[in-house]
């Protein structure tokens, strides 16, 4: 599995449990929601993400393909 898809789903399952735990033991579980959607706006703005360098230090998930350069349309063969 690619270590894009792995943080996805930890970031959802995190999310979920929060709203879970929030609604039946406290409602102070919804601050781990809070931390985990701050924790992807400062992600697609740095381009860091700590739980993909937990991810690439326990040896899980595969580095996601990278994107091919666009086309230059002013560049005509």
């Amino acid at each position: 599995m690619k270590t894009e898809n792995i943080i996805r789903a930890l970031a959802g399952t995190l999310v979920l449990t929060s709203l879970v735990l929030a609604r039946l033991v406290h409602p102070s579980f919804l601050l781990l929601a809070a931390f985990v959607g701050l924790n992807l706006l400062q992600s697609a703005f740095t381009g860091f993400c700590p739980a993909e360098s937990i991810l690439h230090r326990l040896r899980l998930g595969t580095p996601a393909a990278p994107t091919p350069p666009a086309p230059n349309p002013s560049r005509r063969p």
